[in-house]
Protein backbone atom coordinates (compact mmCIF):
# COMPACT_ATOMS: atom_id res chain seq x y z
CA UNK A 1 0.00 0.00 0.00
CA UNK A 2 1.43 3.36 -1.01
CA UNK A 3 2.04 5.87 1.75
CA UNK A 4 0.99 9.49 1.24
CA UNK A 5 4.57 10.56 1.93
CA UNK A 6 5.83 8.38 -0.95
CA UNK A 7 3.45 10.02 -3.40
CA UNK A 8 4.36 13.45 -2.03
CA UNK A 9 8.05 12.74 -2.65
CA UNK A 10 7.31 11.59 -6.20
CA UNK A 11 5.28 14.72 -6.95
CA UNK A 12 7.91 17.02 -5.45
CA UNK A 13 10.53 15.40 -7.68
CA UNK A 14 8.34 15.78 -10.77
CA UNK A 15 7.66 19.48 -10.17
CA UNK A 16 11.23 20.47 -11.05
CA UNK A 17 11.30 21.52 -14.75
CA UNK A 18 14.74 19.93 -15.12
CA UNK A 19 15.12 20.12 -18.90
CA UNK A 20 18.82 19.67 -19.63
CA UNK A 21 18.48 20.83 -23.24
CA UNK A 22 17.19 24.26 -22.14
CA UNK A 23 19.87 26.61 -20.70
CA UNK A 24 17.19 28.73 -19.03
CA UNK A 25 16.30 25.76 -16.80
CA UNK A 26 19.66 25.72 -15.04
CA UNK A 27 18.18 26.88 -11.69
CA UNK A 28 15.66 24.03 -11.85
CA UNK A 29 18.45 21.55 -12.61
CA UNK A 30 20.43 22.72 -9.59
CA UNK A 31 17.32 22.71 -7.41
CA UNK A 32 16.42 19.18 -8.41
CA UNK A 33 19.95 17.91 -7.68
CA UNK A 34 19.89 19.57 -4.27
CA UNK A 35 16.47 18.10 -3.50
CA UNK A 36 17.79 14.62 -4.28
CA UNK A 37 20.84 15.12 -2.07
CA UNK A 38 18.63 16.26 0.81
CA UNK A 39 16.39 13.23 0.36
CA UNK A 40 19.37 10.88 0.48
CA UNK A 41 20.76 12.68 3.54
CA UNK A 42 17.44 12.18 5.33
CA UNK A 43 17.93 8.42 4.83
CA UNK A 44 21.36 8.52 6.42
CA UNK A 45 23.28 8.35 3.15
CA UNK A 46 26.46 10.37 2.64
CA UNK A 47 25.21 12.57 -0.21
CA UNK A 48 26.86 15.29 -2.28
CA UNK A 49 26.07 17.40 -5.32
CA UNK A 50 29.10 17.38 -7.62
CA UNK A 51 29.46 20.22 -10.09
CA UNK A 52 30.56 19.37 -13.61
CA UNK A 53 31.11 21.46 -16.72
CA UNK A 54 27.41 20.85 -17.33
CA UNK A 55 24.65 19.76 -14.96
CA UNK A 56 25.41 18.56 -11.40
CA UNK A 57 25.79 14.88 -10.55
CA UNK A 58 24.28 13.56 -7.31
CA UNK A 59 26.29 10.86 -5.55
CA UNK A 60 24.94 9.16 -2.42
CA UNK A 61 26.37 6.23 -0.48
CA UNK A 62 24.87 4.18 2.34
CA UNK A 63 26.92 3.28 5.40
CA UNK A 64 29.53 0.77 4.25
CA UNK A 65 29.47 -2.71 5.78
CA UNK A 66 32.44 -4.98 5.02
CA UNK A 67 31.44 -8.34 3.62
CA UNK A 68 28.29 -7.08 1.93
CA UNK A 69 27.88 -6.79 -1.83
CA UNK A 70 27.91 -3.25 -3.20
CA UNK A 71 25.29 -2.27 -5.76
CA UNK A 72 25.37 0.96 -7.77
CA UNK A 73 22.03 2.32 -8.96
CA UNK A 74 22.07 4.80 -11.84
CA UNK A 75 19.34 7.18 -12.91
CA UNK A 76 18.88 10.65 -14.34
CA UNK A 77 16.87 13.61 -13.11
CA UNK A 78 16.85 15.56 -16.38
CA UNK A 79 13.83 15.29 -18.66
CA UNK A 80 12.90 15.95 -22.25
CA UNK A 81 11.44 19.28 -23.42
CA UNK A 82 7.65 19.44 -23.19
CA UNK A 83 6.88 20.74 -26.69
CA UNK A 84 4.28 20.83 -28.06
CA UNK A 85 2.79 22.20 -24.84
CA UNK A 86 -0.65 22.58 -26.43
CA UNK A 87 -1.06 18.79 -26.52
CA UNK A 88 -0.67 18.38 -22.76
CA UNK A 89 -3.91 17.95 -20.82
CA UNK A 90 -2.32 19.43 -17.70
CA UNK A 91 0.74 21.47 -16.74
CA UNK A 92 3.67 19.12 -17.54
CA UNK A 93 5.33 20.00 -14.24
CA UNK A 94 2.25 19.87 -12.04
CA UNK A 95 1.61 16.13 -11.74
CA UNK A 96 -1.93 14.77 -11.59
CA UNK A 97 -3.42 11.30 -11.20
CA UNK A 98 -5.74 10.21 -13.99
CA UNK A 99 -7.34 6.74 -13.91
CA UNK A 100 -4.53 5.33 -11.80
CA UNK A 101 -1.72 6.94 -13.81
CA UNK A 102 0.57 9.76 -12.74
CA UNK A 103 0.76 12.25 -15.61
CA UNK A 104 3.76 14.60 -15.81
CA UNK A 105 6.98 15.11 -17.73
CA UNK A 106 9.53 12.66 -16.33
CA UNK A 107 6.85 10.41 -14.83
CA UNK A 108 8.49 7.35 -16.39
CA UNK A 109 11.66 8.76 -17.97
CA UNK A 110 13.32 8.72 -15.55
CA UNK A 111 12.02 10.19 -12.31
CA UNK A 112 9.38 7.53 -11.68
CA UNK A 113 11.89 4.73 -12.04
CA UNK A 114 14.62 6.36 -9.95
CA UNK A 115 12.28 7.37 -7.13
CA UNK A 116 11.15 3.74 -6.82
CA UNK A 117 14.71 2.75 -5.94
CA UNK A 118 15.12 5.64 -3.51
CA UNK A 119 11.82 4.98 -1.73
CA UNK A 120 12.55 1.26 -1.79
CA UNK A 121 15.78 1.88 0.09
CA UNK A 122 13.86 4.04 2.57
CA UNK A 123 11.26 1.29 3.09
CA UNK A 124 13.98 -1.32 3.58
CA UNK A 125 15.70 0.80 6.20
CA UNK A 126 12.46 1.33 8.09
CA UNK A 127 11.58 -2.36 7.95
CA UNK A 128 14.87 -3.84 9.12
CA UNK A 129 17.08 -0.93 10.20
CA UNK A 130 19.79 -1.73 7.67
CA UNK A 131 20.27 -2.59 4.02
CA UNK A 132 21.06 -6.09 2.80
CA UNK A 133 23.80 -4.63 0.57
CA UNK A 134 25.89 -1.49 0.38
CA UNK A 135 24.19 1.01 -1.92
CA UNK A 136 25.59 3.72 -4.17
CA UNK A 137 23.22 6.04 -6.03
CA UNK A 138 24.52 7.97 -9.03
CA UNK A 139 21.92 10.29 -10.52
CA UNK A 140 22.99 12.63 -13.30
CA UNK A 141 21.37 15.53 -15.12
CA UNK A 142 22.50 15.18 -18.73
CA UNK A 143 21.27 11.80 -19.98
CA UNK A 144 18.76 13.40 -22.33
CA UNK A 145 21.56 15.29 -24.10
CA UNK A 146 23.97 12.36 -24.34
CA UNK A 147 25.70 12.47 -20.92
CA UNK A 148 28.63 14.55 -22.28
CA UNK A 149 30.35 14.97 -18.90
CA UNK A 150 29.54 11.66 -17.21
CA UNK A 151 32.55 9.78 -18.60
CA UNK A 152 34.97 12.26 -17.04
CA UNK A 153 33.06 12.06 -13.75
CA UNK A 154 33.25 8.27 -13.72
CA UNK A 155 36.98 8.37 -14.43
CA UNK A 156 37.70 10.85 -11.64
CA UNK A 157 35.48 9.05 -9.09
CA UNK A 158 36.33 5.50 -10.07
CA UNK A 159 37.37 4.43 -6.55
CA UNK A 160 34.25 5.91 -4.94
CA UNK A 161 32.11 4.02 -7.44
CA UNK A 162 33.70 0.63 -6.89
CA UNK A 163 30.87 -1.90 -6.82
CA UNK A 164 29.88 -5.46 -7.66
CA UNK A 165 27.07 -4.70 -10.09
CA UNK A 166 25.16 -1.77 -11.58
CA UNK A 167 21.39 -1.47 -11.89
CA UNK A 168 19.81 0.87 -14.44
CA UNK A 169 16.04 1.33 -14.55
CA UNK A 170 15.61 3.45 -17.67
CA UNK A 171 13.96 0.96 -20.01
CA UNK A 172 10.50 -0.57 -20.36
CA UNK A 173 8.69 -3.79 -19.55
CA UNK A 174 7.59 -5.90 -22.50
CA UNK A 175 3.98 -5.28 -21.50
CA UNK A 176 1.73 -4.74 -18.48
CA UNK A 177 2.51 -7.34 -15.83
CA UNK A 178 5.47 -8.70 -17.81
CA UNK A 179 8.67 -8.11 -15.81
CA UNK A 180 11.60 -7.52 -18.10
CA UNK A 181 15.38 -7.52 -18.15
CA UNK A 182 16.94 -5.91 -21.20
CA UNK A 183 19.95 -8.00 -22.16
CA UNK A 184 20.97 -6.05 -25.24
CA UNK A 185 20.86 -2.58 -26.74
CA UNK A 186 21.86 -1.56 -30.21
CA UNK A 187 24.80 0.79 -30.60
CA UNK A 188 24.93 3.60 -33.12
CA UNK A 189 27.18 5.26 -35.68
CA UNK A 190 26.05 8.60 -37.14
CA UNK A 191 27.53 10.10 -40.31
CA UNK A 192 26.90 12.94 -42.71
CA UNK A 193 27.42 12.57 -46.46
CA UNK A 194 28.11 15.67 -48.55
CA UNK A 195 28.23 15.74 -52.35
CA UNK A 196 29.62 18.88 -54.00
CA UNK A 197 29.41 19.77 -57.70
CA UNK A 198 29.49 23.18 -59.43
CA UNK A 199 30.80 26.21 -57.59
CA UNK A 200 27.30 27.69 -57.46
CA UNK A 201 23.71 26.73 -58.27
CA UNK A 202 23.29 26.56 -62.04
CA UNK A 203 20.41 27.09 -64.48
CA UNK A 204 19.10 23.60 -65.25
CA UNK A 205 18.19 24.55 -68.81
CA UNK A 206 21.60 25.95 -69.69
CA UNK A 207 23.72 23.33 -67.88
CA UNK A 208 21.39 20.34 -67.44
CA UNK A 209 22.65 17.22 -69.17
CA UNK A 210 26.26 18.36 -69.36
CA UNK A 211 27.26 18.22 -65.70
CA UNK A 212 26.50 15.89 -62.80
CA UNK A 213 23.72 16.92 -60.45
CA UNK A 214 24.88 16.50 -56.80
CA UNK A 215 21.33 15.71 -55.63
CA UNK A 216 20.96 12.98 -58.23
CA UNK A 217 24.34 11.46 -57.42
CA UNK A 218 23.57 11.52 -53.70
CA UNK A 219 20.33 9.60 -54.03
CA UNK A 220 22.07 7.10 -56.30
CA UNK A 221 24.67 6.51 -53.59
CA UNK A 222 22.06 6.18 -50.87
CA UNK A 223 20.01 3.76 -52.94
CA UNK A 224 23.03 1.45 -52.94
CA UNK A 225 23.17 1.17 -49.14
CA UNK A 226 20.73 -1.78 -49.32
CA UNK A 227 20.25 -4.79 -51.52
CA UNK A 228 16.79 -5.50 -52.89
CA UNK A 229 16.14 -8.03 -50.09
CA UNK A 230 16.71 -5.39 -47.39
CA UNK A 231 20.23 -6.50 -46.43
CA UNK A 232 22.85 -3.79 -46.04
CA UNK A 233 25.22 -3.74 -49.01
CA UNK A 234 28.33 -2.34 -47.27
CA UNK A 235 31.10 -4.97 -47.56
CA UNK A 236 31.96 -6.53 -44.19
CA UNK A 237 28.99 -4.88 -42.45
CA UNK A 238 27.76 -8.13 -40.87
CA UNK A 239 31.16 -9.66 -40.10
CA UNK A 240 30.97 -9.20 -36.31
CA UNK A 241 27.25 -9.80 -35.75
CA UNK A 242 26.56 -12.55 -33.19
CA UNK A 243 23.27 -14.49 -32.98
CA UNK A 244 20.92 -14.35 -30.01
CA UNK A 245 21.32 -17.06 -27.38
CA UNK A 246 18.78 -19.85 -27.07
CA UNK A 247 17.97 -18.62 -23.53
CA UNK A 248 16.88 -15.29 -24.97
CA UNK A 249 14.95 -16.83 -27.85
CA UNK A 250 13.07 -19.11 -25.43
CA UNK A 251 12.08 -16.08 -23.38
CA UNK A 252 10.80 -14.23 -26.46
CA UNK A 253 8.21 -16.91 -27.15
CA UNK A 254 6.22 -15.71 -24.14
CA UNK A 255 6.37 -12.00 -24.94
CA UNK A 256 3.10 -10.33 -26.00
CA UNK A 257 4.72 -8.96 -29.16
CA UNK A 258 2.38 -8.12 -32.00
CA UNK A 259 3.35 -6.93 -35.48
CA UNK A 260 -0.02 -5.21 -35.64
CA UNK A 261 0.97 -2.85 -32.84
CA UNK A 262 3.99 -1.67 -34.87
CA UNK A 263 1.83 -1.05 -37.91
CA UNK A 264 -0.75 0.89 -35.89
CA UNK A 265 1.92 3.03 -34.22
CA UNK A 266 3.46 3.80 -37.62
CA UNK A 267 0.18 4.28 -39.44
CA UNK A 268 1.08 1.69 -42.09
CA UNK A 269 -0.47 -1.48 -43.48
CA UNK A 270 2.62 -3.57 -44.22
CA UNK A 271 5.98 -4.20 -42.56
CA UNK A 272 9.32 -3.98 -44.32
CA UNK A 273 12.90 -4.91 -43.62
CA UNK A 274 15.55 -7.55 -43.93
CA UNK A 275 14.34 -10.78 -45.49
CA UNK A 276 14.02 -13.99 -43.42
CA UNK A 277 13.83 -12.19 -40.06
CA UNK A 278 10.76 -11.44 -37.94
CA UNK A 279 9.89 -7.85 -37.05
CA UNK A 280 11.05 -8.47 -33.48
CA UNK A 281 14.40 -9.79 -34.69
CA UNK A 282 14.82 -6.82 -37.04
CA UNK A 283 14.22 -4.47 -34.12
CA UNK A 284 16.36 -6.22 -31.53
CA UNK A 285 19.15 -8.34 -33.00
CA UNK A 286 19.80 -7.02 -36.51
CA UNK A 287 21.77 -3.89 -37.45
CA UNK A 288 20.21 -1.21 -39.62
CA UNK A 289 21.11 1.61 -42.00
CA UNK A 290 18.77 4.60 -42.02
CA UNK A 291 18.61 7.90 -43.87
CA UNK A 292 17.58 10.48 -41.26
CA UNK A 293 17.54 13.58 -43.42
CA UNK A 294 18.14 14.89 -46.97
CA UNK A 295 19.04 18.45 -47.93
CA UNK A 296 19.62 19.93 -51.37
CA UNK A 297 18.47 22.66 -53.71
CA UNK A 298 15.40 24.86 -53.59
CA UNK A 299 12.83 24.13 -50.87
CA UNK A 300 10.43 27.08 -51.20
CA UNK A 301 7.04 27.44 -52.84
CA UNK A 302 6.70 26.88 -56.57
CA UNK A 303 9.56 26.00 -58.90
CA UNK A 304 13.17 27.07 -59.17
CA UNK A 305 14.86 25.22 -62.00
CA UNK A 306 18.42 24.77 -60.79
CA UNK A 307 21.15 22.22 -60.50
CA UNK A 308 22.11 22.58 -56.83
CA UNK A 309 25.77 23.03 -56.05
CA UNK A 310 25.65 20.50 -53.22
CA UNK A 311 23.55 17.87 -51.50
CA UNK A 312 23.84 16.22 -48.10
CA UNK A 313 22.29 13.46 -46.03
CA UNK A 314 22.30 12.41 -42.39
CA UNK A 315 22.79 8.69 -41.84
CA UNK A 316 22.58 6.50 -38.76
CA UNK A 317 23.52 2.84 -38.35
CA UNK A 318 22.11 0.88 -35.44
CA UNK A 319 24.60 -1.75 -34.36
CA UNK A 320 24.32 -5.03 -32.49
CA UNK A 321 26.73 -6.66 -30.03
CA UNK A 322 30.33 -7.04 -31.23
CA UNK A 323 29.98 -4.39 -33.94
CA UNK A 324 32.22 -1.37 -33.31
CA UNK A 325 30.97 2.11 -34.31
CA UNK A 326 34.36 3.30 -35.58
CA UNK A 327 34.84 0.17 -37.67
CA UNK A 328 31.37 0.37 -39.18
CA UNK A 329 31.76 4.10 -39.92
CA UNK A 330 35.03 3.41 -41.71
CA UNK A 331 33.50 0.60 -43.78
CA UNK A 332 30.57 2.79 -44.79
CA UNK A 333 32.91 5.63 -45.79
CA UNK A 334 35.11 3.29 -47.82
CA UNK A 335 32.09 1.80 -49.57
CA UNK A 336 30.50 5.11 -50.54
CA UNK A 337 33.83 6.45 -51.76
CA UNK A 338 34.31 3.34 -53.90
CA UNK A 339 30.98 3.79 -55.70
CA UNK A 340 30.96 7.60 -55.93
CA UNK A 341 31.54 8.86 -59.51
CA UNK A 342 34.45 11.23 -60.14
CA UNK A 343 32.09 13.85 -61.60
CA UNK A 344 31.34 15.09 -58.07
CA UNK A 345 33.26 15.47 -54.79
CA UNK A 346 32.36 13.35 -51.78
CA UNK A 347 32.93 14.32 -48.14
CA UNK A 348 32.16 11.98 -45.23
CA UNK A 349 31.83 13.27 -41.67
CA UNK A 350 31.68 10.84 -38.74
CA UNK A 351 29.54 12.64 -36.17
CA UNK A 352 29.44 10.26 -33.21
CA UNK A 353 29.03 6.67 -32.17
CA UNK A 354 27.97 4.53 -29.24
CA UNK A 355 28.78 0.88 -28.65
CA UNK A 356 26.11 -1.82 -28.44
CA UNK A 357 25.44 -3.48 -25.09
CA UNK A 358 25.07 -7.14 -24.24
CA UNK A 359 24.62 -8.76 -20.84
CA UNK A 360 24.85 -12.45 -20.00
CA UNK A 361 21.41 -13.55 -18.81
CA UNK A 362 23.04 -16.37 -16.83
CA UNK A 363 25.40 -14.23 -14.74
CA UNK A 364 25.10 -14.37 -10.95
CA UNK A 365 23.47 -10.94 -10.61
CA UNK A 366 21.19 -11.43 -13.60
CA UNK A 367 19.90 -14.68 -12.13
CA UNK A 368 19.34 -12.94 -8.78
CA UNK A 369 17.39 -10.19 -10.53
CA UNK A 370 15.29 -12.77 -12.38
CA UNK A 371 14.32 -14.44 -9.09
CA UNK A 372 13.42 -11.05 -7.59
CA UNK A 373 11.26 -10.06 -10.54
CA UNK A 374 9.42 -13.38 -10.46
CA UNK A 375 8.76 -12.97 -6.74
CA UNK A 376 7.26 -9.50 -7.19
CA UNK A 377 5.34 -9.95 -10.45
CA UNK A 378 4.44 -13.64 -10.18
CA UNK A 379 6.04 -14.74 -13.45
CA UNK A 380 9.51 -15.24 -14.87
CA UNK A 381 10.86 -12.11 -16.55
CA UNK A 382 11.17 -11.67 -20.28
CA UNK A 383 14.80 -11.40 -21.39
CA UNK A 384 14.64 -8.92 -24.23
CA UNK A 385 16.77 -6.70 -26.36
CA UNK A 386 15.83 -3.20 -27.47
CA UNK A 387 16.56 -1.38 -30.69
CA UNK A 388 17.47 1.90 -29.06
CA UNK A 389 20.86 3.02 -27.72
CA UNK A 390 21.81 4.10 -24.17
CA UNK A 391 25.44 5.29 -24.42
CA UNK A 392 25.84 5.54 -20.63
CA UNK A 393 25.65 1.76 -20.36
CA UNK A 394 28.82 1.26 -22.39
CA UNK A 395 30.50 3.97 -20.28
CA UNK A 396 29.83 1.91 -17.16
CA UNK A 397 31.15 -1.23 -18.81
CA UNK A 398 34.35 0.38 -20.04
CA UNK A 399 35.18 2.55 -17.03
CA UNK A 400 33.79 0.66 -14.02
CA UNK A 401 34.04 -2.78 -15.68
CA UNK A 402 31.06 -4.29 -13.87
CA UNK A 403 27.91 -6.15 -14.89
CA UNK A 404 25.08 -3.80 -15.86
CA UNK A 405 21.47 -4.90 -15.33
CA UNK A 406 18.75 -3.05 -17.21
CA UNK A 407 15.57 -3.59 -15.21
CA UNK A 408 12.84 -1.41 -16.68
CA UNK A 409 9.67 -0.32 -14.92
CA UNK A 410 8.17 1.78 -17.71
CA UNK A 411 5.45 0.56 -20.03
CA UNK A 412 5.55 0.70 -23.85
CA UNK A 413 2.65 3.17 -23.97
CA UNK A 414 3.92 5.57 -21.28
CA UNK A 415 4.42 8.44 -23.78
CA UNK A 416 8.07 8.96 -22.84
CA UNK A 417 9.44 11.99 -24.75
CA UNK A 418 5.87 12.84 -25.80
CA UNK A 419 3.01 14.89 -24.34
CA UNK A 420 1.07 13.39 -21.40
CA UNK A 421 3.83 11.10 -20.16
CA UNK A 422 2.54 8.60 -17.61
CA UNK A 423 3.60 6.19 -14.88
CA UNK A 424 1.04 3.76 -13.38
CA UNK A 425 0.53 3.92 -9.63
CA UNK A 426 0.65 0.12 -9.70
CA UNK A 427 4.14 0.27 -11.22
CA UNK A 428 5.17 2.86 -8.65
CA UNK A 429 4.12 0.57 -5.81
CA UNK A 430 5.61 -2.54 -7.44
CA UNK A 431 8.85 -0.67 -8.11
CA UNK A 432 9.29 0.25 -4.47
CA UNK A 433 8.66 -3.36 -3.45
CA UNK A 434 10.96 -4.68 -6.19
CA UNK A 435 13.88 -2.60 -4.94
CA UNK A 436 13.62 -4.22 -1.52
CA UNK A 437 13.40 -7.73 -2.95
CA UNK A 438 16.29 -7.06 -5.34
CA UNK A 439 18.56 -6.07 -2.47
CA UNK A 440 17.77 -9.28 -0.61
CA UNK A 441 18.52 -11.43 -3.66
CA UNK A 442 21.66 -9.46 -4.51
CA UNK A 443 22.98 -10.05 -1.01
CA UNK A 444 23.26 -13.75 -1.77
CA UNK A 445 21.58 -14.75 1.48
Amino acid sequence: MLARSQLDDFFSYLRFPSISADPTRKPAMTGCAEWLAQKFSSLGFAAAVHQTAGAPVVLAKSAFSPGKKTILIYGHYDVQPVDPVSLWRNDPFEPVIVNGFVVARGATDNKGQTICHILGAEAALRARGELAVNLIFLIEGEEEIGSPHLGKFLESHREELNCDAIVVSDTSMAGPGVPTITCGLRGIACLEVKISGPKTDLHSGIFGGAIANPATELVRLLAQLHHADGAIAVPGFYDDVIPASETERASWRNIPFDDKAILEAAGLSKLSGEKDFTALERLWIRPTAEINGLTSGYQGAGSKTIIPREASAKLSFRLVPKQQPDVIAARVCDYLKSICPDTVRLEMIYDHGGEPFYADANSTFSRAAQFALKEVFGRAPALVREGLSIPVVSLFQHILKRDVLLIGLGLPDCNAHAPNETFPLEQFENGIHLHQVLLEHFSGK
